[in-house]
């Protein structure tokens, strides 16, 4: 199946991959196969082609749309996990399968086989993943993709920051990164970045002034230019420095950016980092205690005012969750005028750890609880970039897995799955998010 269903991708469109998935799955006792997207704001997941259920018809087989909050197939997505949903087949056992790039969440694979035993379930995750591969490949020359996965019109601003943005989540056995902004199709001036270059970890947030396709030109111009120099080993005030040198050149000083440009040392938990003109970090340690990380700024990048910034440095120590962001989160209003400030931003990310949720579910509950806040309309460019550093190890762990909310084949046994997920305090655990809950 997969064998069959790898080769032919390699010249296959995104729009035949529901049919091709079915052609190979079927033969291998995977019936009704469907692929469901997940929205840029991860409200709905949507059929990418309908598909023929064929021999016994299954309850929402041509379903166009799924609501994720409070069903099935919802939760499944949110916590990356494999989940049985009730099939009206008699005798047969239906699944809803998380598509992840990496750790980034794609959307959910439905399957139904007639066995329920830990190779079946191993089958249908494995051909998920494959999916999920396939579909990341293909996706940014898809506008079918595009179009799936839209549900509201986008400016050019948010056009081209989708384009330019780095995955919103990525995991290995020493960090956890994801991130989520808002409005998701009229972003202006936010943009957020992370790479890595061996135990290095790059992170950096921008805020370019003004809500207008030339604020996403400004932030278009700081991120590439800080990529450029940083693939120069740049050091960080030369990243800052190369950032304004190109805003001036482009703007004459007439635009700007704020931001925060960091480098975290994964073998030894030093974190670097250099504030132009932006809200300072916020360490949490422990689930507990929180600190913002407080240094000497220099000036708003594009501005050319000369105030030499300072490199701050911080000692982190493993299960430390570093958090970037601008003032759309923390000013986001209600009609009264309340704001949602940093103490609700910060007890909102902690009391939802607490809830043992994957880092990406935690953020996506984060923006939609922001814009609730301000009356289900931002007035600003809302953007959070969170870090948790695990440790030195690069290699993949029940650890990680737990924290990004990905499945381990290894662990998809009849009983609870990655029990080291819950070694730690808030950390999700398998037997939390794999029971039932009800028909799909």
């Amino acid at each position: 199946m997969l064998a069959g269903l790898l080769t032919e991708s390699h010249l296959m469109p995104l729009e035949r991959l529901p049919a091709k998935v079915a052609e190979h799955a079927e033969p291998a006792g995977l019936a009704h196969v469907t692929i469901y997207l997940a929205d840029l704001q991860r409200h709905v997941l949507r059929n990418l082609a309908e598909t023929g259920a064929g021999g016994c018809p299954q309850h929402g087989s041509h379903t166009a749309e799924l609501r994720i909050e409070g069903t099935v197939p919802g939760r499944a997505f949110q916590y990356g996990r494999l989940l049985p949903a009730t099939s009206t087949c008699p005798g047969k056992y239906r699944w809803w399968a998380p598509l992840l790039g990496g750790t980034e969440r794609l959307g959910l694979l439905r399957a139904t086989t007639e066995d329920d035993d830990r190779r079946t379930r191993e089958d249908v995750q494995l051909l998920a993943d494959a999916v999920a591969l396939i579909v990341a490949s293909k996706r940014d020359y898809s506008d079918a993709h595009a179009r799936t996965v839209r549900t509201d019109t986008m400016n050019v601003a948010a056009e081209m920051q989708w384009r330019l943005l780095p995955p919103r989540s990525y995991s290995d056995g020493r960090v956890v990164i994801s991130a989520a902004l808002e409005p998701a199709y009229r972003v202006g001036g936010d943009a957020f970045d992370y790479a890595l270059d061996g135990p290095l970890v790059h992170l950096s947030i921008f805020d370019a002034m003004g809500h207008d396709t030339a604020a996403g030109l400004t932030a278009s111009l700081a991120m590439g230019a800080s990529r450029n120099a940083r693939r120069r080993k740049a050091e960080l005030v030369e990243i800052t420095e190369e950032i304004e040198r190109v805003l001036i050149e482009q703007f004459g000083g007439a635009r700007y950016a704020t931001g925060v440009v960091a480098r975290l040392d994964t073998a030894t938990g030093l974190l670097e980092w250099v504030n132009r003109g932006h809200h300072p970090p916020v360490l949490i340690r422990g689930g507990r205690w929180v600190t913002k990380l407080t240094c000497q700024p220099g000036d708003p990048m594009g501005m050319g005012l000369g105030v030499v910034p300072e490199v701050c440095r911080e000692q982190l120590e493993p299960g430390d969750r570093l958090v970037l962001y601008t003032d759309g989160i923390t000013e986001a209003r209600t009609a009264a005028g309340d704001e949602f400030g940093l103490s609700g931003f910060i007890e909102f990310l902690i009391r939802h750890h607490a809830d043992r949720l994957p880092v990406p579910e935690t953020l996506c509950r984060l923006m939609n609880r922001v814009v609730t806040h301000h009356a289900g309309e931002l007035g600003d460019d809302a953007t959070v970039l969170f870090c948790e550093w695990l440790g030195c190890c690069a290699d993949g762990s029940d650890l990680a897995a737990a924290v990004a909310g990905v499945p381990l084949v290894r662990s998809m046994t009849d009983g609870p799955m990655a029990r080291a997920a819950g070694m730690r305090g808030g950390r999700p655990r398998s037997a939390d998010v794999m029971a039932p809950d009800g028909d799909g």
